[in-house]
């Protein structure tokens, strides 16, 4: 795969700079992109272990981001990413933030982090339909569910939102809601054979 010449647009300032290869975080919040600039993104392939793409008009999936090795946190907050977002298997994602997106179904989202993100420790979903909430109309009861749903499906998240998962959450998460194994399988399967 080849490569481009580029350079990044610095917010405010005139003309632009080139990015090395070699940076450990890159950001990109606030650009108005409407595509995941690949091209800056992949000559840190070796190094990148931040990337914050958040309040931008993305909504394209991040597949190529599947070649940062590294890459720990993934900062995808107000684009406009939907339930259907398709991500990489990147085993090396702990967080995910995804707040302010256009998520509304919440088991489908729940499934595609779990499949993807196998080592997720820390993910956000704020103001979202999926995530309800009092900032967003939800009742208490609807908050208190969904955490036990997402708790129970992604048993290694310590965070949920911006609040650390307790013990008393995880067994109450067990015992309302049965991880769904049958299905996770069943799509492994398929995304192995693609």
């Amino acid at each position: 795969m080849e490569v481009c010449e580029s350079s990044v647009m610095e917010p405010g300032a005139p003309g632009s700079s080139t990015v090395e290869p070699g940076l450990k975080r890159l950001s990109f919040a606030y650009q108005s992109l409407l595509e995941i600039p690949y091209d800056i993104i992949l000559k840190q392939r070796d190094t990148l272990e931040v990337l914050d793409l958040s309040y931008n008009l993305l909504d394209e999936s991040p597949a190529l981001l599947v070649e940062l090795a590294k890459l720990s946190t993934l900062i995808l907050d107000g684009n406009n990413y939907s339930t259907h977002v398709k991500f990489p298997y990147m085993p090396s994602l702990t967080t995910l933030w995804i707040n302010k997106n256009k998520i509304s179904n919440l088991p489908i989202i729940v499934e595609e982090i779990r499949c993807k993100f196998p080592n997720i420790k820390i993910l956000s979903m704020m103001n979202n339909e999926a995530a309800p909430s009092y900032f967003n109309g939800g009742s208490l009861t609807q908050y208190i569910d969904y955490r036990l749903y997402v708790i129970s499906q992604i048993p290694s998240l310590e965070v949920l939102d911006d609040t650390e998962v307790q013990d008393k959450e995880r067994a109450q998460a067990r015992k309302t809601y049965r991880m769904q194994k049958s299905r996770v399988g069943s799509k492994r399967r398929k995304a192995f054979h693609h």
